[in-house]
């Protein structure tokens, strides 16, 4: 068992490296595996292998390659309840989060991927973790009155910024933003660029994610709109393969004490998300919403 530590440690390294660069990596230099994981299995080897998506508050990964943000820090709490002592990252796009899954490049997402019916047919979610709404970036004074994704397809000049294969490109598209004027977006930072250089006419994010990017951006040329008119309210869970349920079920017990506990409250509200409002709905509610 040593050896194999330190094996991995010198992965961890190179994996690290990986975490630092733009989002969109999805590799990290582990062993994959598609069986079933075991709690027993994750002890023995004394990591969780997690993908993220590096989009704070949701996801972070620190300058010094650590990883932190709302869903890692619940996650490695559960993991460390459950004798799982380290995480190790792997930064993913939205929509390749469900496919690494499927794959076993990693255990679980914790990510901010929200529930939907269709995801939950794909992966085996906990119960709700974090909860957000949609909002845009857009520029100072909402120059095309962009308030909702109905409002984008209905200006044919208007372009929206959304992560590929994220929930926002597709809230677009069904609202009926042709194609052509829904450009995805590799990361937060690209977005506020492109949005301040005039190449979209609003970014859209949770909200969350949206005020933090602005912040960072220190733009006074820049506002939010949050929440977004016709978005409904998210909530995200962790994602475990469907073969994987009883390591889901492990991970919901210990999720649950700790939401009773206040201990669950004490980790994501400094980040800005409300405790109760993962309290008050469920996995089943939210995988059978339309």
């Amino acid at each position: 068992m040593k050896k194999t530590r330190r094996e991995f440690m010198r992965r961890i390294a190179i994996g690290t490296a990986i975490a630092a660069a733009p989002a969109g990596v999805t590799t990290l230099i582990v062993p994959s595996r598609a069986h079933a994981t075991t709690l027993e299995d994750l002890r023995k080897q004394g990591f969780v292998r997690i993908a993220i998506a590096n989009e704070p508050p949701f996801t972070a990964v620190n300058p010094d390659g650590t990883v932190s943000g709302a869903a890692p820090d619940v996650a490695r709490a559960v993991f460390k309840k459950l004798g799982v002592e380290e995480l190790v990252a792997t930064i993913s796009e939205y929509g390749a989060m469900i496919p690494g899954l499927q794959a076993g490049r990693f255990d679980v997402v914790t990510a901010g991927l929200f529930m939907k019916p269709e995801r939950c047919r794909a992966v085996a979610y906990s119960e709700p973790i974090l909860c957000d709404a949609e909002a845009f970036a857009v520029k100072k004074g909402n120059p095309l009155n962009l308030t909702s994704f109905a409002a984008v397809a209905a200006n044919s000049e208007a372009r929206i910024g959304a992560p590929g294969g994220g929930t926002e490109e597709r809230l677009a598209l069904e609202a009926g933003v042709p194609r052509n004027r829904v450009i995805v977006v590799p990361d937060g930072q690209s977005g506020i660029k492109m949005l301040q250089d005039g190449r979209i006419d609003a970014y859209a994010l949770p909200v969350l994610s949206i005020h933090d990017l602005l912040q960072k951006a220190n733009d006074p040329n820049l506002e939010s709109v949050a929440p977004v008119d016709d978005s409904p309210i998210y909530c995200d869970g962790a994602a475990f393969r469907m073969q994987d349920t009883e390591l889901r079920d492990a991970f919901n017990e210990v999720l649950a004490e700790m939401k009773e506990s206040g201990e669950f409250a004490s980790i994501i509200e400094p980040y800005g998300f409300s405790a109760e409002a993962a309290k008050r709905t469920s996995r089943a509610e939210l995988c059978s919403a339309g």
